[in-house]
């Protein structure tokens, strides 16, 4: 199982062809306020050009300097159309009006952020799939293990290895017993070193708990 943190574009073919539509998202984002660990990739059907093409598509409303973060963890899969939608995109919903006037003033849009509530960061935590077309929203906080079905809209805090759907999403179910669930981050195969992870790829993927919680 090759398994290389320093590719950018992973994913080839027995033929030696290289798949442009996949990257590993730390090899591609070059931007001070997401932070992203090794093997964490993003799909898309469109082209996946220069690192700041990719920073606008999957978070639009983040600009550097900004007080709010994204943190990812190791090992997530983001599939195509998924959108980051951070705190800077809110609008002001105190007064009467939303409508946001000050962007289109050159001498007040630098300062717009700061009328809007302080938000916290969206963190993902590790091993998540995050379905095609998600929408995770501000502040969104994503413990390991969590599955988000397509189309879903994200808000709040989403307990480890729940599965998620809907708008707002709704916890469908849970993977794994609460037992289970500790044990799994107790084990955290994501720090593991890429070697025990590759030998150990059977019991990860499909074996149980108890197989991991033995290696």
């Amino acid at each position: 199982m090759p398994l290389d943190p320093t590719q950018t574009r992973p994913v080839r073919f027995a033929d030696g062809t290289e798949y442009s539509g996949t990257v590993y998202l730390n090899r591609i984002l070059d931007h001070p306020n997401i932070q992203v660990g090794d093997f964490n990739y993003f799909s898309s059907f469109d082209p996946i050009g220069q690192p700041a093409d990719c920073a606008a598509r999957l978070a639009p409303y983040l600009f550097a300097g900004a007080p709010e973060k994204i943190r990812i963890g190791r090992f997530c899969q983001i599939a195509h159309g998924t959108q980051f939608i951070t705190q800077s995109a809110n609008h002001r919903m105190d007064g009467p009006s939303t409508y946001p006037f000050a962007i289109f003033d050159p001498d007040r849009i630098a300062g717009y952020r700061q009328t809007l509530a302080a938000g916290r960061d969206t963190v993902v935590g590790h091993d998540c799939w995050l379905g095609h077309g998600s929408v995770i929203l501000p502040g969104a906080q994503l413990g390991n293990g969590v599955i988000v079905g397509a189309g879903a809209v994200v808000a709040g805090t989403i307990p480890d290895y729940a599965i998620v759907a809907g708008n707002r999403a709704q916890i469908v179910r849970m993977r794994f017993s609460p037992d289970d669930i500790a044990a799994l981050n107790r084990i955290a195969w994501w720090h593991w070193p890429i070697e025990k992870i590759a030998a150990h790829e059977d019991a990860i993927v499909g074996g149980r708990v108890d197989d991991l919680a033995r290696l």
